[in-house]
Parts: structure tokens; C-alpha cells; sequence
């Protein structure tokens, strides 16, 4: 019972990645790559078919299967992704006037950043 629960959660965790994925490949400040690589995580243990429905993706898929394979990003694609980092967050602290909550979030985003770099390319 539990373990079907667990599934059940990260399917619906990996729909709604997946949903959020989408919008950014329309939304320039909303970055798709970290919600597909969530998605596939989900569905790697909640459902083969949509994992393998989510790993032909055209345009994304190459880049998901990669990740899968290696754990490495695309080399060319993480500039655009510091970009939306900075972007999204930086609008979000303007548009939040709580001090503490702004610092928060420029904490957050520092940390997102250095994980970004840490990450192995390809």
C-alpha cells in the first residue's frame, strides 16, 4: 500500500515537472531542463511508458537521455540556464518587498548557481 502511494506521488510529481518543463521551453525566464530531469526521475520509478515517452521528446530528449547515461549537461545550454537563474529570481526578489524573504532568495539562487557550475558538461 505504501509503495503504491509512493508511485502514485511521483507520477503526479513528474506530470506536473513535466507540465512546468513545457512551459519553459515557451517562457524564456522559466528554465524547462531541471523540470524534465525531475520528471524523468519521477517517472523512472513510477512509469517506464512515460519515462520513455519523456526520453523522445524531440529537442529535449537527446539531452535527457545524456543526463540519464552520464549525468552530464550540455556545455552550450548552461549559459541560457545562469541566464533564467538570475532572470527569474531577480524578478521575484523585486516583486517580494519582505528584506528577509529577499535574502532568501538571493541565497537560494547563489546555491543554484554553484550547482549549476559543479556540474559535469558535455
Amino acid at each position: 500500500m505504501r509503495q503504491n502511494l509512493i508511485k502514485y506521488l511521483l507520477f503526479v510529481i513528474a506530470c506536473f515537472a513535466t507540465l512546468l518543463g513545457l512551459l519553459g521551453v515557451i517562457l524564456p525566464l522559466l528554465p524547462a531542463t531541471p523540470f524534465f530531469i525531475l520528471a524523468l526521475f519521477g517517472f523512472s520509478k513510477s512509469s517506464p511508458r512515460f519515462q520513455q515517452w519523456l526520453l523522445n521528446l524531440p529537442g529535449i530528449g537527446d539531452d535527457l537521455r545524456h543526463w540519464q547515461a552520464h549525468k552530464k549537461i550540455n556545455k552550450q545550454r548552461k549559459p541560457a540556464i545562469y541566464l533564467s537563474i538570475v532572470v527569474s529570481f531577480l524578478i521575484s526578489i523585486l516583486l517580494i518587498g519582505q528584506t528577509t524573504l529577499q535574502l532568501m532568495l538571493v541565497v537560494l539562487m547563489l546555491i543554484l548557481l554553484f550547482c549549476m557550475k559543479k556540474l559535469p558538461e558535455y
